[in-house]
Parts: structure tokens; sequence; C-alpha cells
């Protein structure tokens, strides 16, 4: 229980809001009871293998680093962890470019590092989830080096998204497509065998276009072509057969592409979500009914429905595996029940909740995105997976410290607007807390239990995001988010490895953050995050129900809801929220009051959230 003793004085007594007696609706959510399969209600922990811990000393975390924190995930609560990729790579885009997904990248490591990882992880009862990059390879795979090798129309090059190009002479794109990263989505090489990107160089003979619908080094696989579902249905058995648990799935909502490629006068962003065609109204800020909030990607390269076959088929692969293995999406979808498709019962059993990720900190657009969300996942009996930050997007401790917390940057240069630390990390906090109490499963960001904020004073020299070099330094990109893990205050580079090397410079406010300062400490950051998990656990929420509390079930100020016999409030507002008298804090974000009366009442602070049992 979480009390600061404070006896109230009349203002604040006379401003708080009165106590309310907790009764509740109509069931929103009425929830499985006990979930059958580990991934309904699981707690998962995203690490991001270059920035978690540095084993040999080079300044990169690798998978050794990760085997020798295991016992900080165990410690904290997880059901699971998320390897981010680790796979050989050029490292154009920080692993997403994938050269050979059957090895290891000898920067992380090797398989044997991996099998360790994964047996050490079973040994403490985390599951380990891999991910997949299936939209596209990079540029040195050896199938795309042989596309380059062999001529036009040869069974190699209908491995990728090869076009000819538009106008007199095929000097123009095959149509307008741009790179979520900045520029082109279409780069041409020269014709014929052998070929290379064109550069302008006297005697060359310029040929086809391929697409690359993120940086030019990541060329786009024909998802059409039987030859690549094949290969990618025998890469999820090579790792099946090692022992993990299943897969996340990157960009799931890319995969195919619209026939006949056509144009399309929108423009995309994976952080920023869809910006809206000309000639059409933008998406309102505030969710409307379904939820939505502008975190979707539309266009004729996303969400096309062919998509649903792959997973179908991928379901079936894991099925033939013991262990409940399971599918993760990265799927920027919206409306939400578009997204739920991808989760109906034989195809994927999770996908992110970017709608929720994306909302503004408001009480109205939350209880509107957290029912709809239930509400279009109950329909097709998944578990809603809810996330607050990632390796892509601005720490939701920085985001909800802007001046306007509904802001989607990608990423934050020094010249901006900054975000309100200790505000973020109170509104992060909070969120967090909310999150948690939700039914369903919840993705966790590494270093978002120590209340990690963005790097947002990154010297441009120091940045790898191909999304600054691709917008020309227009967007500061996601390498904020991706700096180093503070593990020792007192050591160089903050414990992240032997040497103190680190691949991004680690700001100097990373000290009081790190794990070591935390750990034990009441009311730190990292304590509250084991305690939830350890509540959350107990309570059984992840597998829980949900109905409002009636009292605040339109507030502007107050989300309250029920989930099984545990009350779940945020205080939104300015002033403070008054508990009942017997009130039980379970779990709280930060400090709350309480008054030194014979029959105290608890008050919860602006930006707090409590579980709380109430009498």
């Amino acid at each position: 229980m979480t009390r600061i003793d404070s006896t109230p004085t009349a203002s604040t007594a006379a401003t708080a809001t009165a106590p309310a007696p907790f009764s509740t609706g109509a069931l929103v959510h009425a929830g499985p009871g006990e979930a059958p399969e580990w991934w309904r209600d699981a707690v998962i922990y995203q690490v991001y293998p270059r920035s978690f811990a540095d084993g040999d000393g080079d300044g990169v975390g690798d998978l050794p680093g990760i085997t020798s924190r295991l016992d900080h995930l165990a410690e904290l609560g997880v059901d699971a962890v998320w390897l981010s990729p680790f796979y050989r790579s050029p490292q154009k885009d920080a692993g997403y470019d994938v050269a050979d997904y059957r090895d290891v990248d000898p920067l992380f490591g090797t398989l044997a590092d991996f099998d360790e990882l994964l047996a050490q992880a079973h040994a403490r009862g985390i599951r380990v989830i891999v991910d997949l990059v299936p939209n596209h390879t990079s540029d040195q795979h050896a199938w795309f080096q042989a596309a380059l090798a062999a001529p036009e129309g040869s069974p190699e090059r209908a491995r990728y998204v090869f076009r000819e190009g538009e106008g007199e002479h095929g000097e123009l794109p095959p149509n307008n497509w741009q790179s979520i990263f900045g520029g082109p989505a279409w780069t041409r090489v020269t014709a014929g065998a052998n070929a290379r990107p064109v550069t302008g160089a006297e005697g060359e003979t310029p040929g086809q276009w391929y697409l690359h619908l993120f940086d030019s080094t990541q060329p786009d696989l024909a998802w059409d072509n039987p030859e690549v579902r094949e290969e990618f249905e025998q890469v999820l058995r090579f790792w099946l057969d090692k022992g993990v648990d299943g897969f996340r799935v990157d960009v799931a909502h890319g995969m195919i592409k619209a026939d006949g490629l056509p144009d399309w006068d929108g423009t995309v962003s994976m952080v920023e979500g869809t910006e809206a065609a000309d000639g059409e109204e933008e998406t309102d800020p505030g969710a409307p009914e379904d939820g939505s909030t502008g975190a979707g990607n539309s266009g004729p390269m996303f969400d096309q429905d062919g998509v649903h076959e792959i997973y179908r088929a991928w379901h079936r692969v894991l099925a033939e595996y013991d262990g409940d293995r399971a599918l993760v999406a990265e799927a920027w979808v919206e409306p939400l029940s578009r997204l739920a498709r991808y989760v109906r019962r034989d195809e994927m059993h999770q996908a992110f909740n970017f709608s929720f990720l994306t909302t503004a900190w408001s009480a109205a657009p939350l209880r509107t995105v957290i029912a709809a969300s239930l509400r279009a996942n109950d329909e097709v009996g998944a578990p809603t997976t809810w996330v607050l930050s990632n390796h892509d997007v601005v720490r939701h401790a920085s985001r909800l410290g802007l001046a306007d917390p509904g802001l989607r940057p990608n990423g934050i240069f020094a010249h901006d607007p900054q975000p309100d630390e200790e505000l973020g990390l109170r509104r992060a906090r909070a969120a967090s807390l909310l999150m948690l109490g939700l039914p369903g499963s919840s993705y966790l960001y590494q270093g978002e239990e120590l209340g990690l904020p963005e790097h947002t004073e990154l010297p441009d020299d120091v940045r790898e995001d191909p999304a600054f070099f691709r917008t020309r330094g227009a967007e500061a990109g996601r390498d904020g988010c991706r700096i180093p893990l503070p593990w020792r205050a007192d050591a160089d580079g903050f414990g992240f490895g032997p040497t103190g090397k680190t691949w991004l410079p680690q700001p100097e406010s990373y000290a009081r953050y790190a794990a070591d300062v935390q750990r034990g400490v009441e009311g730190s950051t990292y304590e509250m995050y084991r305690t939830a998990l350890a509540t959350r656990r107990a309570e059984r929420l992840g597998s829980g129900t949900l109905a409002w509390v009636e009292e605040y079930a339109d507030s502007a100020d107050v989300v309250a809801l029920r989930n099984r016999d545990v009350v779940v409030l945020t205080n939104l507002g300015a002033e403070p929220v008054v508990l009942p008298h017997g009130a039980e804090v379970l779990v709280a974000s930060g400090p709350v009051l309480t008054d030194r009366s014979a029959d105290p009442q608890v008050r919860v602070p602006s930006d707090t959230t409590v579980w709380l049992r109430a009498r």
C-alpha cells in the first residue's frame, strides 16, 4: 500500500472530487475466466538487443549480455521477452534489414549464444518471442544479390517487386509511392544482368526499378510468389525447432500490395500515423466511437485482404508444435474492427494496439479506445494487446511530458520544445498502471520500468536511423528511444558493458534512473512496476473483466473501471479525487494523501493511477 500521511488543508478538502461508492454498470468485457493460453494475459518485455546489455565490451548489446541480465527480468515478473532482430545483417536499419534469417549476426554473438539465452530464459520461466521481418530483406541477402545478377524477367527477380518505369524511356518510377523513411519508394538499377543501382555515371544503361517501402537497402519481397511463402514457412520451422515461443511480425500489414500498384495521393508514417489523402479530412485527434486516433497506415501498400491467407498458413505451421506458440502482429491498422481481423481464431494471436498508444492523455478518448478495443477483439475471441512504448516511438515518459501530450513526433531534437521530465514521468507511471490494470496482454519496452525518458539532445553526427538521413534531417528519427540502458549509476557507461563504451551516448540524467539506485527503493518506478506485475498476477487482472465505474462514466477528468474486484482509477484532472472511506490501495503510481481522521480517506492527486479495493 502506498500512502503518505498528510493533514489536508481546508482548501484541499473543498476542491477534491466527492467520494464515490464505485457502482458499476454492465460489463464492457466479460473476460475468458482462466486464460487457457499463456499469451492471452501475458506481460511481455521487449528487448532491443543492441541497447540492453553488452557482454563483450564493444559498446553494442549482444545475446550474452541479455543472458547475463535475465535475473532482472525474472525479478521484474514478466512472462516473456520479445527480442528485436539479431540476425545476420549489414545493420543499415538496426537489423531490420536481414541478410540471413537463420543465423546470428556476429555483432550479437552466435547461434550457440542464442541457444544458451533460450535455455536460461526458459529455466527462469520466461518465454522467448523472436522478431520476423517478412516484408523486405537486406539488399545483401543472397536472394537480392541473385536478382541483381540475373536479367529482367528471371525467377530470381520474381522474388522481389521489380517493375519497368514510367515515361518515354522508363525514367520515372512505376508509381508515386513514397518511402516511410522519406523520399521515393523506388530505386532504379542498370539494365540486364549484373545490375547495380543507377548512379548517373557515363555509359550506364538504366533498367528496371525495385520497390522499397523503407530504406533503399531494404527491397520489398513479392508475396504473390509461392517460393517466398515457402521460404518463410521454413524460417518459422527453423526457430520453432529451436524452441522459441512465438514471433513478432514486423510490418504485418504490409506484405501484399494492391493489384497494379496504383498511385496514391496520401503519405504514411509508421510513427505519426496516416496523413489524409488530398481532398480528405484529417483524422480527429480525439478518439471517435471506433477508437481511431490516426495511427493507421492506409493506402494500396497496406492492409490488403491477401495478408490474411499468409497468416492462416503460418497459424497452421505453429499448430504443428506443442506449447501454444504465438504470432504477434505489428500492424498499424485502423479502425480497430479492421485490426481485429488479424487475430481471428485461425490467424495471429496478438496485434499491438497502436490506437491505445497514440490516444491523447484525456479521459474521454481513453475510455473510448479501451471500450472499442475490447469490443472489437471480443468479436473474434482474441485478447487485446496493450502497449505504450517501443523502439519506433518517442518514449511515453517524454511524449506525455510535451506541452501537447497528444503529439506523436518522430523523435525530438535539442532545438525542439522539450518535454517536462517530471510531469512526463508522473503521467507515464499513471498511464502504465492504467494499462497494466486492463484485461488482456501488455507489452513493456526495455527501460520503461526505470522511467527512462527520450534522449532529446543527441548530436546529429551520432545518429544512425535511416529516417534522419532520408528526410535530410527533417525528422530526428528513433535513435532517442534506443539509448543503451543504465544499470549502475556510478559506472562508466552506467554499467552497460565492461568497457564503458556505448554505441549511442547516454544522457547524464540516466544516472538517476539506473537500475541499481531504484532496486529496493520504495516509490521508485522499478518497484512500482514490480508491485504492479505481482498484483496483476495475484488478482488475475489479465484474464479479468471490465465494467466502468458509473460515477465517472462521463467524467472529463477521471477514468475509473472495475476489473474483477479491483477498481482501477486514473485522475487526469487538476484536482484530487477522494476515495470512499475504507478504500484499500493496492498499488499507486505516485504518492497519495491520507488524512489523519479516525476514518481516514485517501486522496488521489492529479496524473496518478491507483488500484484499490473499496469495501
